[in-house]
């Protein structure tokens, strides 16, 4: 029975992730929250083990508390989907940085020898060259609160991998699917599309012009479990990188996915697209993930198209 502890399961990835797992034979996970009102010692079956649940704020629980609780559940894993995509400044330090070094503090002390998956995110590197597939080895400079915190979260788990603990980070691109939030831009255009429709109005959006890499949801949950089942050998192979892009591979532009799910939703009315967006969709035009890495350590490469992807967001809207 592989034991697996999975933090920020009631987020978008973290529930493709829980659902993914939990299906698995010999699988069994214990997912972590803030939440007491969720805390449950019942167990739901999955077509391999069991479900279960216990209270954690890495805001508040030291890393005393928290390797408490690594030693009271052993579990050979940790996948830390733990985060904010949004907030201030503090709230996204607390949430970014604060919950992964109390994390691997805690395990380094508590729970050495047990594996470490944290999601990262693309917003790490900010700006890079239009055309140029981006490497795990591209200099990391985000333009934003966001990314600065995601990138010293990352940091902290690559300085924990370099004082022995066997850590990796999967720096995610654009996760698309069902129960894309609203704060990301294929949850948004979703959105959109379905307020126009209802208010028989048109769709209104910034810019169309930046390019992105769009990555299934179900496939960002296949990466972290070849993560979790692969020899601790692959994760320090010859190419002895602390971070693994998850990504498809092919830059899309932003008015490609809205043609998409135009197409998609069948939605007859106007789409207008104004002149000014975001101010970091302005500062990064153009995002590429080069996936050769992950392919070659851990065996792993995207299958679901973008079309699947977007029907699967819109028949879930």
């Amino acid at each position: 029975m592989v034991q697996v502890l999975l933090t920020g399961a009631s987020g978008f990835l973290g529930r493709h992730i829980l659902r993914l797992l939990a299906g698995q034979p010999g699988v069994r996970v214990t997912t972590a929250s803030r939440s007491a009102a969720s805390r449950s010692t019942a167990t739901h079956s999955g077509a391999g083990g069991a479900v279960g649940h216990v209270q954690l704020n890495f805001g508040v629980d030291g890393p005393d508390r928290v390797g408490e609780l690594l030693a009271e559940l052993g579990p050979d894993v940790v996948v830390n989907c733990a985060g904010a995509v949004a907030g201030s400044t503090a709230e996204l330090a607390e949430a970014n940085i604060v919950g992964p070094a109390t994390l691997v503090h805690a395990m380094l002390r508590h729970a050495p020898t047990t594996r470490l998956i944290h999601l990262g995110s693309a917003a790490e590197y900010g700006a890079t060259a239009p055309g140029v597939a981006i490497a795990e080895s591209t200099p990391a400079r985000p333009v934003g609160d966001y990314g600065a915190t995601k990138l010293a979260g990352t940091s902290l788990v690559t300085l924990a991998r370099s004082a022995g603990l066997d850590a990796l980070t999967l720096r995610v691109f654009n996760p698309v699917g069902s129960g894309a939030p609203a704060n990301s831009l294929p949850g948004r255009l979703a959105a959109e599309i379905r307020r126009a429709t209802a208010e028989g109005d048109v769709v209104r959006l910034g810019p169309l012009d930046a390019v992105r890499d769009f990555v299934d949801a179900h496939d960002v949950a296949a990466a972290v479990w070849q993560a979790v089942t692969a020899a601790a050998t692959s994760l320090v192979s010859t190419l002895d990188l602390p971070v693994l892009n998850v990504g498809s591979g092919r830059g899309v532009a932003v008015r490609e996915l809205v043609d998409v799910l135009v197409r998609i939703a069948d939605f007859r009315g106007k789409i207008v697209e104004s002149a000014t967006g975001s101010t970091r969709s302005a500062s990064v035009p153009w995002q590429c993930a080069d996936i050769s890495a992950i392919g070659a350590a851990l065996g792993w490469r995207p299958r679901t198209s973008l079309i699947a992807s977007l029907d699967d967001l819109w028949q879930a809207v």
